[in-house]
């Protein structure tokens, strides 16, 4: 599945979609700036966590980080793992909030 842009996501969030947003920054990351909606699960616990996710396997799922290189190895892993329909939000978090001012 292609990624999808910051102005992509702000644009569906603001018609009232709700998609299922996985942060994968830690979680102290998390708690100092987060999306409204979004769920954190660090990269390095996300093998541990697949139990829980698979109800989204073949949903869309959006991965952020920082800056989008972590949430790229995240996609890839899912992807890895059976998951049909993972998108990496470009430029991560930092791109997105500045997408939003």
């Amino acid at each position: 599945m292609a990624d999808i842009t910051p102005a992509e996501l702000i644009q569906r969030q603001k018609a009232g979609e709700t998609p299922t947003i996985i942060d994968v920054r830690e979680t102290w990351e998390h708690e100092e700036a987060r999306m409204d909606g979004a769920q954190n699960i660090p990269l390095g616990t996300l093998p541990d966590k697949l139990d829980e996710l698979d109800e989204w396997k073949n949903q869309e799922i959006i991965v952020h980080c920082k800056g989008g290189g972590r949430s790229a190895s995240a996609k890839a892993f899912l992807t890895q793992q059976g998951f049909t329909n993972v998108r990496n939000l470009l430029g991560g978090y930092q791109a997105y909030a500045a997408e939003g001012k």
